[in-house]
């Protein structure tokens, strides 16, 4: 469509306009790139100046007392040139550091606490120097093992320690400052020079034309990530749909399966006292006859062995409805979100284990790198507990066992926990299958049905999170738990 001349003279005028501010913009901020850069260029230079004079008198001052214990040792003046070079090199060191640390007050004090160590381990040198000199090598001797001077030396060690490592990180932070600066400067001269070049190339129509385009496509997003949420949404609720249903029915099949296993398991007792009266009854007579022979043995050996087999099925049985049971259970918990602190939750929970640790040797390690969090506390801890105990179960025999449970955020507001322990690992063939109810990995030398991990999964996922992990067979194992940070957010998805 065609524009008319008054509104293609008002665009051009304006554009213009747009184009002398974005140019008037990029020289402004040349300036204070460049001003901030040689701020940061100085502060780099002052930090070096400070590491090197600190370097200087630390080598110095372990020079000379290198020098000075060799003489007393051995009494040779040979070993008192290190010392003689570095008693001027002490002195132009410590000039130097001064000069440099003059600018920051809180250094004033520091400096005079290390004028004083100098000083007196500078004396001391000087003195056990003369002493041996004199032939008082013993009296020199003892001086030097008051420790005194090994004090003063030690406290000026820190203080160059701690000199150099500020220094280093002043360096290491102006060098991050100088590159930031120069990136933000090449990023505002490209910025400045596009608009530039949009504003001397456009035309009103175009930039009207643009701007329709531009809100027809963010109306368009807006509408798909709309319809993208929604469908997100009611898959969500599905997914907590069809969950609750199979909890349902597990419920109802393990509820139902048990009231014929009670039945069984009371019909056994019965056989089993009448078999017993059997036995006791046809072990008192004696028949020749064969029929009478089979007959007591069937009483007295075969039917106590099946009734033992029976019941050890039967025992089997009730575990493994239980486990079911108690999985379903769970499911159906209402959660009850509220603020956890997840370091003194994981140092509770290590320290129910603690006695079974340290009792061989082992140490549990806690790192807990976030803040507070909202969740279901009885979930978290069931979690960590379980984790806890299968890390004592399946320990390696060959080693003290090392656990370590660290956490972190991580992006999507979520936190990640790892726990992991030095045991005897799991298959990669098995990483998918010890999370599946009633299955196992490895020996099958510790009791066990199965569900452990399977409990974990259904927890965590309760809470809106995942496990899974990382192992390889004699190395150990390390399970890493997502979770939101706030559960709420989750169920209020959920329940939408």
């Amino acid at each position: 469509m065609p524009i008319s001349s008054n509104v293609f003279v008002r665009s051009g005028v304006i554009l213009l306009l747009v184009g002398f501010l974005a140019l008037a913009g990029i020289v402004g901020t040349t300036i204070w790139l460049v001003e901030q850069t040689q701020v940061y260029f100085n502060e780099v230079i002052e930090a070096r100046d400070a590491r090197t004079a600190a370097v200087d008198l630390r080598t110095a001052l372990q020079d000379a007392e290198t020098g000075q214990r060799g003489y007393i040792l051995t009494q040779d003046e040979g070993y008192l040139e290190p010392y003689t070079t570095a008693l001027d090199i002490v002195e132009e060191s410590y000039r130097r550091l001064e000069e440099v640390l003059v600018a920051y007050p809180q250094a004033a004090e520091p400096m005079q606490t290390l004028r004083g160590d100098i000083d007196f381990k500078l004396a001391e040198m000087a003195r056990t120097i003369d002493l041996v000199r004199e032939g008082a090598v013993a009296e020199a001797i003892e001086i030097v093992r008051t420790d005194r001077g090994k004090e003063a030396m030690d406290r000026s060690r820190t203080f160059f320690d701690a000199l150099i490592r500020a220094a280093d990180d002043r360096l290491t932070s102006g060098a991050e400052d100088q590159r930031n600066a120069a990136t933000a400067l090449r990023w505002t001269n490209i910025a400045g020079a596009f608009v530039i070049f949009v504003v001397v190339g456009a035309f009103a129509w175009t930039v009207v034309s643009y701007t329709r385009e531009l809100a027809k496509a963010r109306q368009e997003v807006e509408l798909a990530n709309a319809s993208l949420e929604e469908r997100v949404r009611e898959r969500t609720v599905d997914l907590g749909r069809a969950n609750e249903e199979i909890q349902r029915f597990a419920y109802i099949v393990t509820h139902d399966l048990r009231a014929p296993l009670v039945n069984i398991m009371g019909f056994t007792s019965e056989l089993e006292t009448s078999v017993g009266e059997l036995s006791s009854y046809m072990q008192d007579r004696e028949d020749p006859d064969p029929a009478f022979a089979a007959a007591r043995t069937a009483a007295t050996e075969d039917l106590p062995e099946a009734i033992t087999f029976i019941r050890a099925a039967t025992r089997k049985m009730d575990a493994l409805i239980n486990a079911i049971l108690k999985i379903s259970r769970e499911g159906r918990r209402q959660l009850k979100p509220e603020s956890v602190n997840l370091d003194e939750l994981a140092e509770a929970s290590a320290a129910a284990i603690h006695h079974q640790v340290a009792d061989k040797g082992g140490a549990i390690d806690v790192d807990i790198a976030v803040p507070r969090v909202i969740t279901d506390r009885l979930s978290v801890e069931q979690v960590l507990g379980n984790l806890l105990d299968n890390a004592v179960k399946y320990q390696d025999p060959d080693r003290p066992l090392a656990v370590r449970i660290r956490a972190r955020q991580v992006a999507g507001n979520r936190i990640e926990i790892e726990v992991e322990d030095n045991g005897r690992g799991i298959a990669a063939t098995d990483h998918e299958r010890v999370f599946e109810l009633f299955r196992r990995s490895g020996a099958q030398s510790q009791p066990g049905e199965g569900i452990g991990l399977a409990h974990v999964r259904t927890m965590v996922r309760s809470l809106g999170g995942d496990i899974t992990l990382r192992s390889e067979l004699g190395q150990g194992t390390t399970f890493i738990i997502t979770l939101p940070r706030d559960l709420r957010s989750y169920l209020e998805t959920v329940s939408k």
